[in-house]
């Protein structure tokens, strides 16, 4: 059966995201003041073929530990539905 998963891949909040402040400096510029704490992330869509959900969400994880993620510095949820 496939899956389809959607992950998202955050910077843990200890770590400094230059990015974010970046975005965060562009808003306040544009007088959008009420706007905080930006953190920019990625999202990742994928479709795997497992006889079970369970064998889905483990590989994706895997997936996830071994190349999607820096597990140093960012976190990731994983969503599985049946495609």
């Amino acid at each position: 059966m496939k899956y389809i998963a959607e992950i998202d891949i955050m910077t843990r909040a200890e770590i400094l995201d230059p990015q974010g402040k970046a975005v965060k400096l562009g808003l306040h510029n544009l007088q959008m003041d009420s706007i905080d704490n930006v953190r920019i992330g990625k999202h990742v869509r994928l479709e795997v073929d497992a006889d079970s959900e369970s064998g889905a969400r483990e590989t994706v994880d895997a997936a996830c530990r071994q190349l999607l993620a820096n597990l140093i510095m960012e976190d990731y949820s994983i969503e599985l539905r049946p495609a």
